[in-house]
């Protein structure tokens, strides 16, 4: 079982989480505690950053020090509303702009 010295609460339901990174380097929050019907391995690295992977087809078991935990995002009582996606093209507006063309000779 993991130490409890990185469990935080979560912002809006208040429940126990902890922040781990992703292999594409992103930010995920955890369920605190080990969970066996969690999709997620978590295990701590060498330099003591907890790290988790999706168990998936190819590697479905757990390997070496991971435990099994359920991603928070799926257990929030009061998830945030997501906000709206920007555009494929930042800094584009997305609508015409009317104007008086004019050709100089």
């Amino acid at each position: 079982m993991p130490s409890d010295h990185d469990v935080v609460a979560c912002d809006t339901c208040f429940a126990r989480i902890r922040w781990a990174i992703t292999v594409r380097g992103r930010r995920q929050a955890v369920d605190a505690d080990p969970d066996e019907t969690g999709n997620l391995a978590v295990h701590r690295d060498g330099t003591g950053t907890l790290k988790v992977r999706v168990l998936t087809q190819e590697r479905p078991t757990l390997e070496h020090a991971e435990w099994q935990a359920m991603p928070h995002a799926a257990t929030c009582t009061r998830p945030r509303p997501r906000a709206p996606r920007s555009s494929s093209r930042p800094g584009r507006r997305a609508t015409v702009r009317q104007g008086n063309w004019r050709w100089s000779r």
